[in-house]
C-alpha cells in the first residue's frame, strides 16, 4: 500500500520560492513514476509536473515551464517540487501522487495515478 505525505506549503510572496516535499512509504519507490496536481479553489485538479521512475524524465505544465523544478530522491522516498518566480495564480492545494503501474512513459493524466497525498497548501500573496 502507497502511503504519501506532502510538506513544504506556506504563505509566500509573489516572486518568492518554495520547495514541496512528498515522503512516500513502500518499498518499492524507485519503480513508480511520481507526479504533482494542483486544485485552486472552484476549479479542476490540474496537473503540474511529473517525473519518471529513474528521474532521467521530467514533464512540466506550461504554466509552470521554467518557474518549478521536480525531482527525486530514490535512497530516500522522497519528491520535491522546487518553486521559484511563484505568481498569485500558482495558490491552490498541492498534491502528490503515485503511478505504482510500471505502465511507460509516464503519464499526465491525473486518472494514471492510484495513490495521493492529503496535499499541502500554497498561497502566493501579490
Amino acid at each position: 500500500q502507497v502511503q504519501l505525505a506532502e510538506s513544504g506549503g506556506g504563505l509566500v510572496q509573489a516572486g518568492g520560492s518554495l520547495r514541496l516535499s512528498c515522503a512516500a512509504s513502500g518499498r518499492t519507490f524507485s519503480r513508480w513514476h511520481m507526479g504533482w496536481f494542483r486544485q485552486a479553489p472552484g476549479k479542476e485538479r490540474e496537473f503540474v509536473a511529473a517525473i519518471s521512475m529513474s528521474g532521467g524524465n521530467t514533464y512540466y505544465a506550461d504554466s509552470v515551464k521554467g518557474r518549478f523544478i521536480i525531482s527525486r530522491d530514490n535512497a530516500q522516498n522522497t519528491v520535491y517540487l522546487h518553486m521559484s518566480s511563484l505568481k498569485p495564480e500558482d495558490t491552490a492545494v498541492y498534491y502528490c501522487a503515485a503511478d505504482s503501474s510500471g505502465i511507460e512513459p509516464v503519464r499526465v493524466a491525473a486518472k494514471a495515478y492510484a495513490s495521493w497525498g492529503q496535499g499541502t497548501q500554497v498561497t502566493v500573496s501579490s
